[in-house]
């Protein structure tokens, strides 16, 4: 069978498998890719579950496996150095970043959390779907629904510059990080109207000091400001 675009195929046959598995009327039943195990499947048949979906009229361009973005390849890098036990991704939205995660520490206990419901019902058909290493929760980066230093790294990329209390969200990301935060946000003004802060280098690490980080690291990546903040205690 002919490949499809190139794509993250597991996890876009974990996707299928996790929406059409659960669907009214089970439309796969008996299907033994529907059953099996997902590391058990080989690339073939993952192409055959995603051949399924597509005929079933699901939308898989999420999962395209594009050029990844500098930003997102460069945070992969921090995290290989880093080595995390647990993470907590935050404002998973469409997996820009979360989909490459997944599939460079396909081990790694991921959480991810977003605030729509229709991201997070997504996310809950890729772990139905067979990828268990991923938790989706519905919540809000200001009110975070778990307890202190409860993950060794927390991701917040492309978000921080959404949230109207940026402060709190900050206190909240370090009251929940172990270890790290490895965080990103646009270095310069753009047209997207959704962004409603811009950072520079000083103010952003002397809030995350603020809040408890010891030591921040900055570096610039194609109009984006990533900072890598060390936790005390």
């Amino acid at each position: 069978m002919e490949r499809h675009a190139p794509m993250f195929h597991r996890l876009a046959a974990a996707y299928v498998r996790g929406r059409l598995g659960t669907a009214e009327g089970d439309p796969v039943s008996g299907n033994p890719l529907f059953a099996r195990p997902l590391e058990s499947l080989s690339d073939a048949e993952c192409d055959a579950v995603i051949a399924t979906g597509m005929a079933a009229g699901l939308r898989l361009h999420r999962f395209k496996r594009t050029m990844e973005l500098p930003r997102v390849r460069r945070v992969l890098g921090i995290l290989r150095g880093i080595g995390p036990a647990s993470l907590l991704d935050i404002g998973s939205g469409r997996g820009v970043f979360l989909w490459p995660l997944l599939h460079a520490f396909p081990n790694l206990p991921v959480t991810a959390l977003d605030r729509l419901d229709y991201r997070v019902a997504d996310l809950r058909a890729v772990r139905a779907g067979g990828v268990a290493a991923l938790t989706p929760v519905h919540g809000d980066a200001t009110a975070l629904p778990f307890a202190d230093r409860a993950f060794d790294v927390i991701t917040i990329l492309e978000v921080l510059e959404h949230i109207p209390d940026t402060d709190r969200a900050l206190a909240e990301v370090c009251r929940v990080a172990r270890h790290f935060v490895v965080l990103s946000v646009p270095s310069r003004a753009d047209d997207n109207p959704e962004h409603i802060h811009l950072f520079d280098r000083a103010t952003l690490v002397a809030r995350l000091q603020r809040h408890g980080a010891a030591r921040v690291t900055t570096e610039y990546v194609l109009n984006h400001l990533i900072a890598v903040a060390r936790m005390g205690g």
